[in-house]
């Protein structure tokens, strides 16, 4: 039987153990399957447990967070109801400190600070609208960020974000900077990129581990594409 074309242990996956299996996800793939079919990150690890494992049914694997489907980097997968249920509190208690890598066109202004919005999300259109002040129904989101650099023609931002919520960053780069994420044409770049990606990067999750409580840190290297390319000086 011959393995399954999923994913080079010692790139893709990051790390796993009997609880975690932590994933340095491709650009373009969903997390969890939606509307359009797709086969999802979560399925593909599926795939990948039956088959290491030799499981004559299914694996489980959790989904305790997501990334958009043009954004690459870390996500945390469970392999247990046990490491899922307290991933999940962790992640709704903002206890995973996350780190993201964005390219911008344009230097943010200041080079460093806090955002807090209001966002408000259109599930129809599938966006997000950032109000500098509190707005009906908007729920207030929070980010630090600090720009690392140049990288190439583009400016390397380090982001932080304080809450999880959807299209967040993109946002709020967009909106409280005026400096929209490289390719992300939904929020304000005027050209896509040749692979529709965006380039925004989950590069580093830390946490404690659901069951052993260990403190732990996993970090992405960016995608093997051009333009991340004169990012890898600031590893």
């Amino acid at each position: 039987m011959n393995r399954p074309n999923l994913w080079s242990e010692r790139k893709e996956i990051l790390f796993e153990d009997n609880h975690l299996l932590i994933i340095n996800k491709p650009a373009g793939l969903l997390v969890q399957g939606d509307a359009t079919g797709d086969e999802p990150l979560s399925a593909k690890a599926e795939e990948y447990l039956r088959f290491k494992y030799k499981k004559p049914g299914a694996a489980f694997v959790g989904v305790a967070h997501r990334l958009d489907r043009p954004v690459s980097g870390v996500v945390a997968l469970a392999k247990t109801s046990k490491a899922l249920s307290r991933l999940n509190e962790m992640f709704r208690d903002n206890k995973v400190h996350k780190t993201y890598w964005a390219l911008t066109g344009k230097c943010p202004e200041p080079t460093s600070g806090h955002l807090t919005h209001w966002l408000v999300k259109d599930p129809i259109k599938n966006t997000t609208k950032a109000y500098s002040e509190r707005h009906g129904q908007g729920l207030k989101s929070d980010l630090d960020y600090e720009v690392l650099g140049q990288a190439g023609n583009r400016w390397l931002v380090q982001v932080n974000p304080i809450t999880g919520r959807p299209h967040q960053i993109r946002v709020q780069l967009s909106t409280g900077l005026g400096t929209p994420i490289v390719g992300d044409v939904k929020y304000g770049f005027l050209a896509p990129l040749p692979d529709v990606s965006i380039a925004l990067h989950a590069r580093r999750l830390e946490l404690q581990h659901p069951v052993t409580k260990e403190a732990m840190s996993f970090e992405a290297p960016v995608p093997e594409i051009a333009h991340w390319e004169a990012a890898k000086v600031y590893y």
